[in-house]
């Protein structure tokens, strides 16, 4: 994730990474031309405090972010002890490609990344809807918070205007670290992922260092802000907040409301995160004792993400800033690393704007010829087909009823291609027949469906949801959990999930009889085996760091469909590598005795 100031405007990149040496996404990764062809009836939803502009597409999601949006005016309104002065205005997009398309803001449109906007002077909230609803509640809370800071420190005069928003002038992991904290908590496993990291190497940051652009401001600034909060209460948030409006400088404000020194601070700091760790890093393993690394900075990218097998397991289909002129797909040999194709150029096809690279991976064909992709072309969703061997695309088929496509999962005869999708602002489930040209909607509701995996046989589908455990009724969003969908009933069904944490990216063995899913029930993201038959979890891969892409639902996970071999991702050293196990014992796992005692946060 990344923030950048233009203007007075503040945009956010939810998902985009920037690693601990300051790797940054190429430009071409980040911004595309951007087609403006449609338009937008917007409607008006007025609740207490907010002005919600929507369109007819997304009525059903924007009711239920009106809800959001009053219980998070209601939480961030106590926890900062101010009242907006006035009625917050928010508009919303129902998907990625309609937001790209946004008149309301000056300059270049939103890239990639962008999960929202809030404009620092006219403090309008500009989202599109994120499919679950849980991550649109979380990017919603977080640029609330960014509303609360511009309206609490907008009565100076700075600039040529005299409500210019001091907080644009505070440090980077001050204002993101706090929007992070207060929309997420204390106790988040993607941003204690990169903290371990960071421990693990000696690069915990020293408050000044902090201020350098090399470390992630979201990352270890809600890090930070969790340990002050934690020490003193969340009502010091709001203190440290109006007096560094005032000094104009976060360290003059934390020692003057802290009463001691930052270095202090800071110090104290760093010793609870190496206290805090001790466990972990004993009882944990480095990736190179389950196998050598297959993809990293020394023969690809520091980013190489969403690694699919081929259905015999000797090469690999992944994405990666390699060339650094854009986010690119390769084609590797599984076993030694060596790049044997690009695949797909994102700079030299001008209409495909984006290969959904932070959220999605795409799949082989039975006979490992072809592989499909989900992306966005001219401001429609579609489905790509690229022969491996030649790397053109010999098929793609565009979908103007869906606003994005994510995770594609061929099936075993061939002839069906599943995929999530987000209509309406909403994620659900479809499945195209590549023989009819026909698209069916298999999901249909508020619930979040996400990384649909076909069974060998053909007849299932194991995929994500969070519809076992939410409650709508009081927005209360629980876990991601496994499921299983029969195409031909129509039926749902729960799978075994660990009640902690969450349980992503499902895919099958070959001999049907497992689901390998990437699950962190002890606040640790790693591999995990799942028997159907007696419903018994095994750990296959036990990290220090953890099994991770871009963001925490991000696919990091792979198997090969005919034969027993996994890819991974591994987050180290703030790049993301590429991890392959094929030997029969390390696929077998340790036995997970009681799931139900692993607790979020804590080893077993």
């Amino acid at each position: 994730m990344m923030r950048l100031y233009r203007y007075g405007i503040k945009t956010l990149l939810i998902g985009l990474v920037v690693a601990a040496a300051a790797w940054a996404p190429p430009v071409s990764a980040q911004r595309r031309s951007v087609v403006r062809r449609d338009r937008f009836d917007f409607k008006i939803l007025k609740t207490p405090h907010f002005d919600i502009y929507f369109y007819d597409e997304e009525r059903e999601a924007a009711m239920e972010a009106g809800r959001m949006a009053e219980r998070w005016y209601a939480r961030l309104s106590r926890v900062l002890n101010h009242e907006l002065r006035d009625r917050q205005v928010v508009i919303y997009y129902a998907s990625h490609p309609h937001f790209r398309q946004t008149t309301t803001l000056f300059g270049s449109s939103p890239g990639e990344g962008t999960g929202g906007v809030t404009e620092a002077l006219k403090r309008r909230m500009v989202l599109p809807f994120a499919g679950p609803l849980q991550e649109t509640d979380h990017v919603l809370g977080h640029e609330l918070v960014h509303a609360f800071q511009f309206d609490m420190t907008g009565k100076g005069g700075t600039l040529t205007n005299t409500n210019f928003p001091r907080a644009l002038l505070l440090p980077l992991w001050f204002i993101e670290g706090m929007a992070e904290y207060l929309s997420l908590g204390a106790r988040d496993t993607h941003t204690t992922m990169w903290i371990r990291d960071a421990e693990a190497n000696d690069r915990l940051p020293s408050m000044r260092q902090l201020n350098n652009p090399r470390f992630f401001p979201y990352r270890f600034g809600q890090a930070f802000w969790a340990y002050i909060a934690g020490r003193w209460g969340d009502d010091i948030v709001a203190r440290i907040l109006n007096a560094a409006a005032r000094a104009g400088s976060a360290e003059e404000a934390l020692e003057r409301v802290l009463r001691i020194p930052v270095d202090s601070v800071n110090a104290e700091w760093q010793e609870a995160i190496d206290l805090a760790y001790d466990e972990i890093r004993e009882d944990t393993k480095v990736p190179s004792e389950y196998s050598q690394v297959l993809l990293s900075r020394e023969n690809s990218g520091r980013l190489n993400g969403a690694p699919v097998l081929s259905p015999d397991g000797t090469e690999i289909v992944f994405l990666s800033e390699r060339d650094r002129t854009a986010i690119d797909m390769f084609r590797a040999d599984a076993s030694t690393g060596k790049i044997l194709k690009k695949l797909f150029e994102a700079a030299l096809d001008p209409h495909v704007e984006s290969l959904q690279f932070i959220k999605s991976a795409g799949a082989w064909d039975p006979e490992g010829r072809r592989f499909v992709f989900g992306g966005i072309a001219d401001s429609d969703a579609m489905l790509a087909i690229v022969d491996v061997n030649s790397g053109k695309i010999v098929q793609e088929k565009r979908f103007p009823e869906v606003g994005e496509i994510f995770n594609p999962s061929w099936s075993p005869d061939g002839r069906f291609i599943a995929f999530s999708a987000i209509v309406g602002g909403l994620s659900d489930l479809f499945v195209y027949d590549l023989e009819t040209d026909e698209l069916r909607r298999v999901t249909d509701d508020l619930y979040a469906d996400l990384q649909p995996a076909w069974s060998p046989d053909g007849t299932r589908l194991a995929f994500v949801t969070d519809r076992f455990t939410t409650d709508l009724q009081v927005l209360r969003y629980g876990n991601y959990r496994l499921g299983m969908f029969d195409p031909q009933s129509g039926d749902i069904e729960a799978l075994p999930s660990f009640p902690n944490g969450k349980n992503i990216n499902p895919h099958w063995s070959q001999d049907g009889k497992s689901i390998y899913f990437v699950a962190n029930p002890d606040g640790v993201s790693n591999v995990y085996r799942l028997e159907l038959a007696d419903g018994q979890f095994f750990r296959i891969t036990d990290l220090y760091t953890g099994v991770s892409g871009i963001t925490a639902l991000s696919p990091a996970l792979s198997a090969a469909r005919n034969v027993d071999k996994i890819a991974f991702n591994v987050y180290e050293r703030g790049d993301y590598n590429v991890y392959t196990i094929d030997s029969p014992e390390l696929l077998i796992g340790t036995l997970v005795r009681d799931p139900s005692t692993v607790p979020s946060g804590t080893r077993e």
